[in-house]
């Protein structure tokens, strides 16, 4: 008996994703694209309408972006598209670098033939983007390669942290995937032939310098933008 209740229970805590963290999601896709652009006014029936939810979940969703964030609430103005700050990108970048290069050292660590195989694959869809200039499929690449090498490590806990801090890595690297690409996806197969030979050492060293030159890249492109 006491073992159907507790499957029971189990059954009645699973809940589809509530409406609110879904808004909450899709909105904040949609500034990672630059759909929604740094600084835009965010209109709750505006969004509502082109979400095709009420306006509740809209205004839940833009605290919960506020909290984290994505989103500005000014009293009496409303909600605006947050414009990171570059010490914000700074510190997030920083934190990046640390994570990605113990990332790579324990993959290179790990990987199998197969993770190898597998890196190339997602190497090659890269590289493929690339000769489209297809903006959107060069994050999702960069975003996939990334990801899988963090896998490939095997360490849960570092694979939950570097995804806490993936969703704006994304967006502040939209803006600079096509001009960083070409250099981006080099420097990716050095890393991934430092993986294949098992040289953690190495491996780090290319993620660390992969990760800080997007960093470079982005405050050059903000100093250009401030300047233009």
């Amino acid at each position: 008996m006491r073992q159907g209740l507790t499957a029971g229970s189990a059954r009645r805590v699973a809940r589809p994703t509530p409406l609110r963290q879904a808004v909450s999601d899709a909105l904040a896709e949609l500034i990672i694209s630059g759909t929604l652009k740094s600084g835009q006014h965010l209109v709750e029936s505006e969004l509502a309408e082109q979400l095709g939810v009420s306006r509740q979940p809209v205004r839940e969703a833009l605290q919960r972006l506020h909290t984290d964030g994505w989103v500005d609430l000014r009293p009496a103005q409303g909600a605006f598209v947050h414009t990171p700050t570059q010490e914000e990108a700074t510190q997030l970048l920083d934190v990046r670098t640390v994570l990605e290069t113990y990332s790579a050292q324990l993959a290179a660590h790990h990987a199998k033939p197969e993770h190898i195989e597998r890196l190339w694959q997602l190497q090659q869809e890269g590289v493929d983007a690339l000769a489209e200039s297809t903006t959107d499929r060069l994050v999702a690449a960069n975003t996939a390669l990334h990801t899988y090498i963090t896998s490939v490590g095997g360490n849960d806990v570092l694979a939950e942290l570097i995804a806490q801090v993936g969703r704006k890595v994304r967006w502040y690297y939209t803006p600079i995937a096509n001009s960083r690409s070409k250099g981006s996806w080099n420097e990716h197969a050095r890393l991934i032939e430092a993986i294949a030979k098992g040289d953690p050492e190495r491996a780090g060293e290319i993620m660390r310098k992969h990760t800080e030159r997007t960093r470079t890249y982005r405050k050059a492109i903000a100093a250009e933008a401030a300047n233009a």
